[in-house]
C-alpha cells in the first residue's frame, strides 16, 4: 500500500503540467509564458472553478504522498519530518486554489508556500547519515539547489533591478512554473528513489537465509 501511495508523487507533477496547460488552453489570450498560473483560476475567470479544483486535487494527492513518504522514512530509520513540510505546501495550494485572486487570503496561502518549498533540504538533511538513503539525501540536495535558484529568481520582481528586470518580465510565466515544476519533480524524483530502496530493503528480507555448512 505503501508503494501505491508514493506514485501520488510523481501524479501531482503531471496533474500540475497537464492541468495547467489544459485550462491555459481554453483561457482565450492566455499566455503561459507571460502570465502566472494564478490568473488561470482568478476571480471572475471562465475556469475558475476548475482551477480551484485542480489545486485541491493535486494538493490531496500531495497529503497521501506524504503519508506514504513518513512511512517509507520510518523504514529506513530517518526522521518523517520531511513529509509534514510537503503537507505544508500541500494545504498552501489548496489555500490558493479555494482563496482565488485577488483575494487577500490568496496572496498569504501564496507566501506560505515557502515553508513547504523546504522539503527537500528537509528530506537532504534527515537521511545524510543513513548509507543507505544516501542517493535519496544526494539527490534531494541537488534539487534544493534548484529549487532554492528557482525561488530567488522569482523574487526579482519584488527589487525590480534595472539590470534584470525587463529581462525576466516578459518570461516571468515561464520563471514563476519553473519553481513549481522543479518542486513537483523534486516529488516524482523522491518517490522513485524511495521506492527503489523499497525493493531494495524487501529483497533482502526476502532471501532465503543459508545455513551454516
Amino acid at each position: 500500500m505503501t508503494s501505491i501511495r508514493l506514485w501520488f508523487g510523481p501524479i501531482a507533477l503531471l496533474l500540475f503540467i497537464a492541468g495547467t496547460l489544459t485550462i491555459g488552453a481554453f483561457t482565450p489570450g492566455y499566455s503561459h509564458v507571460r502570465q502566472t498560473v494564478s490568473e488561470l483560476g482568478e476571480f471572475g475567470s471562465p475556469w475558475q472553478l476548475a482551477f480551484s479544483a485542480l489545486l485541491c486535487v493535486i494538493a490531496a494527492c500531495l497529503v497521501i504522498f506524504a503519508s506514504a513518504v513518513a512511512r517509507s522514512l520510518r523504514g529506513l530509520g530517518c526522521s518523517a519530518l520531511p513529509a509534514y513540510f510537503v503537507v505544508a505546501l500541500a494545504i498552501s495550494c489548496a489555500g490558493v486554489g479555494i482563496f482565488s485572486f485577488p483575494h487577500p487570503l490568496h496572496n498569504v496561502f501564496g507566501l506560505s508556500e515557502t515553508v513547504g518549498l523546504q522539503a527537500p533540504l528537509v528530506a537532504a538533511l534527515v537521511c545524510w547519515n543513513v548509507p543507505r538513503a544516501r542517493q535519496i539525501a544526494l539527490f534531494s540536495i541537488i534539487m534544493y539547489a534548484v529549487v532554492l535558484f528557482a525561488i530567488a529568481v522569482n523574487l526579482i520582481p519584488l527589487v525590480r533591478p534595472a539590470s534584470l528586470w525587463p529581462v525576466i518580465k516578459p518570461y516571468f510565466g515561464i520563471v514563476q512554473r519553473f519553481l513549481f515544476v522543479s518542486w513537483f519533480a523534486w516529488c516524482a524524483g523522491y518517490a522513485m528513489f524511495l521506492l527503489q530502496v523499497g525493493r531494495t530493503n524487501n529483497s533482502v528480507r526476502d532471501f532465503p537465509s543459508i545455513p551454516p555448512a
